[in-house]
């Protein structure tokens, strides 16, 4: 699909947003509409095959996940986020990186309630930050596994209040493996299956 094509040569070296200018920005959203027009997938939300499963990020324009890369010393790598649509779960994932063993995660977990077609409320319910090596950290996925089982971690750990943490997607295009997202602080990602 051309419009696909465009989009992933548009946002290609822009280190998912970080190494985007203020013009890249406006053309980068432009080619994202484009594509939604061209969802192949209208009601993401009843396509659980499709949704399911571990997303790597390429492009945000979300503040709050860029500026993890502005801590001294620290370099953002890749940022995951991960579906599971049986539990109604989802889970962000960040890994920093910088002096040598002091490689980190910042993650966050929630629940996702559909509320039409293609949007989901989202309720943030656990923060863990903390050292990689102090909770062996070794893929997304057995980190999942860990939080899944109830495992408590050697790192920043905490609640969260879920009826003050939260906000809404919407799921504007999905395909086999592209995935693009709207957030409710106007925020847009794109992400590929990993």
């Amino acid at each position: 699909m051309i419009a696909k094509a465009a989009l992933l040569e548009a946002i290609a070296g822009k280190n998912r947003g970080l190494l985007a200018t203020e013009q890249d920005k406006k053309a980068i959203l432009v080619t994202i509409a484009n594509l939604e027009d061209f969802n192949p997938t209208p009601r993401p939300l009843e396509a659980s095959d499709l949704l399911d499963g571990n997303w790597r990020l390429l492009y945000t324009t979300s503040k709050a996940l860029l500026n993890l890369d502005r801590f001294p010393l620290c370099k953002l790598g890749e940022i995951y986020q991960c579906i599971r649509v049986q539990t109604n779960s989802v889970y962000n994932i960040a890994e920093i990186y910088g002096l040598p063993l002091l490689e980190g995660i910042v993650s966050v977990a929630a629940k996702f309630e559909p509320v039409s077609e293609r949007r989901v409320q989202v309720k943030f319910e656990r923060s863990i930050i903390g050292l990689q090596r102090l909770i062996s950290y070794k893929s997304s996925t057995t980190f999942i596994q860990q939080i899944e089982a109830g495992q408590k971690f050697t790192a920043v750990d905490f609640p969260l209040n879920s009826n003050e943490q939260q906000g809404w997607l919407d799921i504007t295009y999905l395909d086999s493996d592209l995935r693009i997202g709207r957030g409710n602080e106007g925020s847009v990602f794109v992400l590929a299956k990993a």
